[in-house]
């Protein structure tokens, strides 16, 4: 069975850091998250994968080439200009891959463990046309809400609800099993799934249904979901590949690192390949990228670094995602909810007030 994989937007709700990067290459314990959903389309048999690709495209063609170094065959759809999602998944299913059977889509931004195998199964019990994976959250807002009947079949939909309107808990959590019937109700050009195919499905009383997952998922949507998962990674809750030799119950230290022996690590950290831990720095619950330099004093809490950042001494960090090639100087302080996207400068002794949101190259 041949999976597809939607990896073409913007992913606008994570800017400034998806200025710089497309959100399917955005690191979750410091591997982007479109390799954790290749891997996980690996552990359960899915070797050949097509990915539509649009915006930053040859970050991911790039970064994964053809697959082979995962141990897939992974070939891509550029669109010049966005099709939507069903219109991607057509161009992808039709026109590169000459689908004819059934097949998988799996978003390549959102962050799951979900059992692709036990999904493709309640698809043909049910002799479903087109299942969609619904994950319960406690807030539906901007998400779409799923409505079923008693036996799992979806009667409607509604598009990112008010908490008060809204019929179900149940939202779509971008994982399909599909049919290649439903092809020919996608015409050329832009056709979305939930606007468009969804509302015309439930019209003609298609017999399309909803697998509860009691897996983990995480859209990653925001600052706070992201750092969340990051932190549901470390400590278990959705069942990833955390790098590097772990040495502790949730610490987890990369390859060829210079650590002083008065580091100290609390709570949930990932120390990537190559990185310089300076004297008496002190980290907790926080995600530390490869080839990182942090220099000695340094306190980084419940955040996130992304790979080749240099944090100078006696810096301070809290609950923010510093992004690639930044340089803090020396008692810089970054505080609760700033999101620095790549190659900013913050000045020595420069304090960055909280949720600030710097573009790409500030330099403050």
């Amino acid at each position: 069975m041949k999976a597809l994989i939607m990896a073409a937007g913007y992913g606008t709700r994570l800017e400034p850091l998806t200025i710089a990067v497309p959100k399917p290459m955005v690191p979750i314990v410091n591997i982007p998250t479109m390799q954790h959903n290749i891997e996980l389309l690996m552990k359960h048999g899915f070797k050949d994968i097509i990915a539509n690709i649009h915006y930053h495209p040859e970050q991911i063609e790039n970064y994964f080439g053809d697959g082979n170094w995962l141990g897939v065959n992974l070939s891509y759809s550029y669109e010049e200009k966005l099709l939507g999602t069903a219109g991607g998944v057509r161009r992808m299913a039709v026109d590169i891959a000459d689908i004819n059977e059934t097949f998988l889509v799996l978003s390549s931004d959102a962050l799951t463990d979900i059992n692709l195998k036990r999904i493709v199964s309640f698809h043909k019990k049910r002799k479903s046309l087109f299942t969609i994976a619904l994950a319960e959250v406690a807030d539906v807002t901007g998400f779409g809400v799923v409505i079923q009947d008693e036996q799992n079949r979806i009667i409607g939909f509604q598009e990112k609800p008010k908490p008060a309107e809204a019929k179900s808990n149940l939202v779509n959590a971008g994982v399909y099993v599909i049919e290649p019937e439903i092809l020919k109700l996608i015409p050329e050009g832009f056709f979305d799934f939930g606007k468009q195919l969804f509302p015309q499905l439930v019209a003609e009383k298609a017999p399309i249904f909803g697998y509860p997952m009691v897996e983990y998922w995480s859209d990653v949507g925001c600052l706070e979901k992201y750092i969340e998962s990051s932190y549901d990674a470390m400590k278990g809750a959705v069942q990833i590949r955390v790098p590097g030799k772990k040495t502790s119950r949730s610490t987890w230290i990369g390859a060829r690192e210079s650590i002083a022996r008065s580091a100290r690590f609390e709570g949930s950290v990932v120390i990537g390949d190559r990185c310089r831990i300076g004297s008496n720095v002190y980290i907790k619950d926080s995600v530390i990228g490869n080839k990182c330099v942090i220099h000695d004093g340094a306190v980084i809490t419940g955040s996130v670094i992304w790979s080749d950042a240099t944090v100078g001494k006696e810096c301070q960090i809290n609950c923010s995602v510093i992004g690639s090639w930044c340089h803090l100087e020396a008692g810089a302080q970054v505080t609760e909810g700033t999101v620095m996207s790549n190659r900013c400068l913050v000045r020595r002794g420069s304090k960055i007030p909280a949720r600030t949101l710097l573009q790409p190259n500030s330099i403050v």
